[in-house]
């Protein structure tokens, strides 16, 4: 699993989840692929959230240049 970048990751992905919705699979077929989405999916959110803790919002206030961690909208 860790062979696979992010954006590799993604698509195999949604190849998988493609496959479960759109395909007939047998129960052993359907529990192999979506163990695999599962691990593809932790892999992306791990991703993600080391992402997310290296992204900073530089702003300017009264002549000085701040670093202020990124929020979410919902936060």
């Amino acid at each position: 699993m860790s062979d696979f970048n992010f954006e590799e990751a993604l698509i195999r992905l949604e190849e998988v989840v493609n496959k479960l919705e759109n395909e007939e699979l047998s129960l052993d077929e359907s529990l192999k692929i979506f163990e695999e989405g599962i691990n593809l999916y932790r892999l992306c959110s791990k991703e993600l959230n080391e992402a997310e803790k290296k992204i900073s919002l530089i702003i300017q206030e009264d002549g000085e240049f701040k670093k202020i961690p990124f929020k979410h909208e919902d936060e």
